[in-house]
């Protein structure tokens, strides 16, 4: 299992929400650049990098943050946060990021959605299920979809998605651990994806747990931060 740091990025610094609430807003101390060079340091591959405010606006803004971790450093990086067409697609390719994620029009807008897959290929791709009580979210977790988990990640397989991250949206930000049952059931139902976990995380042996269920990876972002979990534990998921 591949560990996948969380930078969330919110007017240039480093931020996290609780569940998805800009109203329940939390800044870090160090810069974008400066954590991304310590995951770096550890040995890690990829790194996930979200735009907060383009998540809302569909408006990208950390272009420039993105070129600059990718020159400074040796990470992959794994972007999302408004892509809401080809356009905002490709700006993302064109700042650096490796592969993109894809959340809201994979559900509102299927046509632009498939476009997009069809001009940079499915390994680029990352489809976010954001789910709360197994139903999916759109708009920055901001609307409740009529679309269940699972028939969304249905269609997306037939579309030929393989990396799937899915975010249990109660437990973001809360440190409270994250739904390892659902990952499983996920992965006894759909057992060829690539399942990333999400939201929840607080400590080194929550990880092992995911280790042990069977996920592609796991991003983690708050236990980092509040030290939780530290880099050197963290290290053991480098490889």
């Amino acid at each position: 299992m591949l560990a996948i740091p969380a930078i969330d990025i919110f007017n240039g610094k480093v931020a996290r929400l609780l569940k998805g609430n800009f109203q329940e807003i939390t800044y870090y101390d160090k810069s974008p650049l400066e954590y991304a060079q310590s995951f770096n340091s550890i040995g890690l591959e990829w790194l996930h990098i979200v735009d907060l405010a383009a998540s809302v606006t569909g408006n990208i803004s950390v272009g420039e943050q993105i070129k600059e971790i990718k020159f400074s450093t040796n990470l992959k990086i794994q972007f999302g946060g408004g892509i809401k067409n080809i356009f905002n697609a490709q700006e993302s390719f064109d700042s650096g990021a490796d592969r993109i994620v894809i959340g809201s029009i994979s559900v509102t807008d299927k046509n632009e959605f498939e476009k997009i897959c069809d001009k940079y290929g499915t390994e680029k791709i990352v489809v976010a299920a954001d789910i709360n009580d197994e139903m999916i979210y759109v708009k920055g977790w901001t609307e409740k979809s009529s679309v269940t988990l699972w028939n969304h990640l249905e269609y997306c397989t037939t579309v030929g998605i393989k990396y799937f991250l899915c975010t249990d949206i109660s437990k973001d930000g809360t440190l409270k651990g994250p739904n390892i049952d659902l990952y499983r059931r996920i992965l006894e139902s759909f057992n060829k994806i690539n399942l990333i976990a999400s939201g929840g995380i607080s400590c080194i042996d929550d990880m092992l747990k995911l280790n042990q269920s069977g996920v592609y990876g796991a991003v983690v972002g708050k236990a980092i931060y509040e030290n939780k979990i530290s880099l050197e534990e963290l290290k053991q998921f480098a490889d």
